[in-house]
């Protein structure tokens, strides 16, 4: 390692990757060097608040990642742009980005909050979520 290179900028391979995809981030995977998931929305509005979460955290954590945004679904690949490929920095980033997205104060039985009631027009997820 250089010395500007730190523990968190050392590379991962691809089966160390796939290894901690399975145990921290199953709903993830490997794709094009980097850290991938499909979120699929219930339309437009929701596509641009998960954009709107993700830009959020990639500028506190300055790790900016790569999206596809569409109607109904947003792709989104983190890599380690600057060490050239997939390292801790991207786990914890994806890690982030998952429990923010899945945070749903409906499911929470100690939570005061009442979250989105489940099947109403006000659904913010499509189905595959």
């Amino acid at each position: 390692m250089s010395s500007s290179t730190t523990k968190t900028d050392t590379l991962w391979t691809d089966a160390e990757i796939r290894k901690r995809l399975l145990l921290d981030l199953p709903e993830w995977e490997l794709r094009d060097n980097g850290l991938w998931r499909e979120y699929k929305t219930s339309g437009w509005k929701s596509t641009l608040m998960i954009v709107g979460v993700i830009g959020h955290f990639a500028e506190i954590a300055w790790h900016h990642p790569d999206l596809n945004v569409s109607y109904a679904q947003v792709g989104v690949r983190i890599t380690n742009h600057d060490a050239g490929g997939v390292t801790e920095k991207d786990f914890a980033f994806a890690i982030k980005i998952s429990e923010a997205l899945s945070w749903n104060p409906a499911t929470d039985s100690d939570s005061p909050l009442q979250g989105i009631p489940a099947g109403s027009k006000f659904d913010y997820w499509g189905s595959e979520n």
